[in-house]
């Protein structure tokens, strides 16, 4: 990041999107694979977004930083024994409220100001959700039939809230949670 910052004398934004998973009873999962789901989902949105924000505020330039979580962050999902992926998520919801709370406003002389919010998607055809659907049968159709649309999302439907959160058309949006998971937490 420095060398972007660096280059350009300015930083306008990060997207933290990383995440993996471990499907399985939440006593079976052992330490390393606590840690291993905890240092991608959640310790990496935690450095990449401070270190962002460390270049923006040392250029002294407004950013935008999105945290990509998951709406299993804020439900437990039919069909996905995953504790510590769900837990790790909803870590990462609160992340962006508190890294809002403490960047947005950074000083009286327009300075800082950095925007930090949230997305969190619903089912979407990814590799991961095909590892889940892979290892237990059934998986695709309970997801399908638990919201409105009765399919699960494609990886590019995510890039207009994207951009939106990036741009300065979310001017007046910071510590903001947006859901897009085709209707399922909202039955």
């Amino acid at each position: 990041m420095s060398t972007i910052a660096n280059g350009k004398n300015r930083l306008d934004g990060l997207v933290a999107a990383a995440g993996v998973n471990h499907i399985g009873s939440a006593i079976n999962h052992s330490a390393a694979d606590i840690e291993r789901i905890i240092s991608i989902n959640y310790t990496g949105a935690f450095t990449s977004a401070t270190a962002a924000a460390t270049q923006m505020l040392n250029k002294q330039s407004r950013g935008s930083i999105l945290l990509i979580s998951s709406m299993s962050g804020m439900i437990a999902n039919k069909g996905m024994k995953s504790s510590i992926y769900n837990s790790s998520k909803a870590a990462v919801i609160q992340l962006a409220r508190s890294f809002a709370m403490e960047w947005t406003n950074i000083d009286t002389e327009g300075r800082g100001g950095i925007r930090v919010n949230c997305l969190c998607p619903g089912h979407i055809m990814t590799p991961m959700a095909k590892m889940v659907m892979d290892g237990t049968p059934g998986t695709k159709e309970i997801w399908e039939s638990e919201n409105m649309m009765g399919r699960l999302a494609r990886p590019e439907e995510f890039r207009g809230i994207a951009l939106l959160l990036m741009s300065n058309a979310s001017s007046f949006m910071t510590g903001s949670t947006i859901v897009a998971d085709g209707g399922h937490t909202a039955w």
